[in-house]
């Protein structure tokens, strides 16, 4: 028997990869899917149900999205309507979020980039006050020192004021920049997201500002930028510190005057946007070293925030490992492995320099390797490759005295230094197996060899 308490949702997409990858994930979460293989299917869907959400692809072998999307605002009991596309089916997508879409996403696209987006939607199921949007969805932790972050978060997503998120990689600086804007009055339009590290400095300034047809080679036709297709949302600029100077002055005019100005073109287009940018580098640094303009710093950083470390959230830690297997289990259709105390007192007493993205990634390599009912210690011991190993910690262990074993000060800063360079010299310097070992991508690791003055020719 159907549980119609269930949050409902409508899949729409002719690939039927992707319908039942996202049907059985949809299951998992806890909601009630249909599956539609294109625009007459989905019309018959609708006309004999309500959904809470229908996700719908943009382009089918029998229509196209809109046809969809004018079906579900012409019913009775109207869903939320969210779009999956393609990257060239990009301004489409942003002109059918102003008929009443709630948001996008670029295929391809994991679950849980869409159960975020879908989270506002859903929530509504939950326990969620009327006018409530709760910036904790999705977050796991109850330390201080999270649970602080959070709230400041949430008096961030009250306001309309630019947001700068300093943190390390591997926090969850988009995550917490998706929630600041699903628990603002921006959650019903966009959310987009550009990396500014990932792109060439030329492909950079078109993605943002667009281009008019002709600007430059390859330009066939007119293409507006991420400035104008986040308007009446948030866009989040993702590695702000890797902004090229050159492109500084034209992203300080957009937060100044709130008008950008496509490649090609010399009229101005107004755009009503929130911009929340993410670091994992010290933003002040980079102005004192004159890698980054001081009034393009200072328009960003309205308010700051940042995130903790796992090292210091360490009581997060068996929550969040207990987190990653439940999730393993789900996806692989078994049980949930337990994890012995000493296992969880091995992780402990490691550090965790990439933070909650390299525990992920171990804990996902372990339950992989070691299929069993229980996660040991050995487990842990076999799997964790790391040159730098905490001693062991076992129930029988007699603590020492301070006057036994002297504390030596160090800094944070210096044991990370250390750790990346043991790591490197494992690899023999290779950035690309130290990124995986430890978690990070090879950007990070660039930005840590620079960051610690480590020679880069010799890690290559």
């Amino acid at each position: 028997m159907t549980d119609l308490s269930k949050p409902s949702v409508l899949i729409v997409d002719d690939e039927p990869g992707i319908r039942v990858a996202l049907a059985a994930n949809s299951a998992r979460a806890g909601w009630r899917s249909e599956m539609a293989g294109g625009v007459a299917q989905a019309r018959e869907r609708l006309d004999r149900a309500a959904f809470d959400l229908v996700v719908c692809d943009v382009r089918m072998g029998d229509g196209d999205g809109f046809e969809v999307l004018g079906a579900v605002q012409a019913s009775s009991q109207p869903a939320a309507f969210l779009f999956l596309t393609a990257y060239g089916s990009v301004p489409e997508a942003v002109q059918a979020m102003q008929g009443g879409a709630i948001d996008y996403l670029a295929k391809p696209a994991s679950f849980e980039q869409l159960r975020v987006v879908a989270d506002r939607v859903m929530g509504a199921k939950q326990t969620e006050a009327p006018g409530q949007h709760p910036i904790a969805i999705g977050t796991i932790g109850r330390s201080r020192a999270l649970q602080a972050a959070l709230a400041r978060a949430q008096a961030a997503a009250n306001t309309d004021s630019d947001v700068l998120v300093e943190a390390e990689s591997g926090t969850g600086k988009e995550l917490l920049a998706q929630m600041i804007h699903q628990a603002s009055a921006r959650r019903n339009g966009p959310f987009i997201a550009i990396n500014c590290a990932a792109l060439p400095e030329t492909l950079l300034e078109s993605e943002l500002f667009g281009h008019a047809r002709g600007a430059f080679t390859g330009a066939t036709a007119a293409k507006p930028g991420k400035f104008e297709m986040a308007s009446g949302g948030t866009l989040m600029l993702d590695e702000i510190g890797d902004m090229p100077l050159t492109l500084q002055p034209k992203l300080l005019r957009v937060l100044q005057e709130r008008v950008v100005e496509r490649l090609g073109e010399t009229r101005s287009i107004r755009t009503d946007i929130r911009v929340i940018a993410t670091t994992n580098v010290q933003m002040e640094s980079m102005v004192d070293r004159g890698l980054f303009r001081s009034d393009l710093f200072y328009r960003l950083n309205v308010i700051p925030l940042t995130l903790p470390p796992l090292r210091d959230r360490m009581e997060d830690l068996q929550l969040l490992a207990e987190h990653f297997a439940r999730l393993f289990a789900e996806k692989h259709g078994r049980p949930a492995a337990r994890l012995h105390p000493l296992f969880l007192e091995r992780m402990a007493g490691y550090h965790w320099p990439g933070n909650v993205r390299e525990l992920a990634n171990f804990m996902q390599r372990v339950l992989s390797l070691h299929p069993g009912a229980e996660i040991t210690a050995a487990c842990f011991d076999s799997e964790h490759r790391s040159p730098w190993r905490a001693a062991p910690v076992t129930a029988s262990s007699t603590p020492r005295s301070p006057a036994a074993a002297p504390v030596i000060p160090i800094s944070m800063g210096d044991l990370e230094r250390s750790h990346l360079e043991r790591t490197l010299e494992l690899v023999k310097g290779n950035r690309t197996h130290a990124a995986e070992m430890l978690g990070l991508s090879v950007r990070t690791i660039r930005n840590k060899i620079r960051q610690y003055d480590l020679p880069p020719r010799r890690y290559a």
